[in-house]
């Protein structure tokens, strides 16, 4: 886990930014997966999400606004 913060730190803003608009988009998708009973892996879902969390909570620390 410190690994994973230590690279997303290490990307800039832009990087981050784009990385959410993919995560949420992939979000999206696998609720609709998990809604139609296709999803795998519910556990993917929960990862993505706190994944977005950290992103977001770098970007607040450098003072981005969304």
């Amino acid at each position: 886990m410190k690994k994973l913060t230590e690279d997303l730190r290490a990307k800039s803003t832009e990087e981050l930014k784009n990385m959410i608009v993919e995560l949420k988009e992939s979000l999206l998708k696998m609720r609709f997966k998990n809604a139609f009973g296709q999803l795998e892996s519910t556990a993917d879902i929960r990862k993505t999400k706190r994944q977005i969390a950290r992103i977001l909570t770098i970007l607040r620390e450098r003072g981005v606004k969304l």
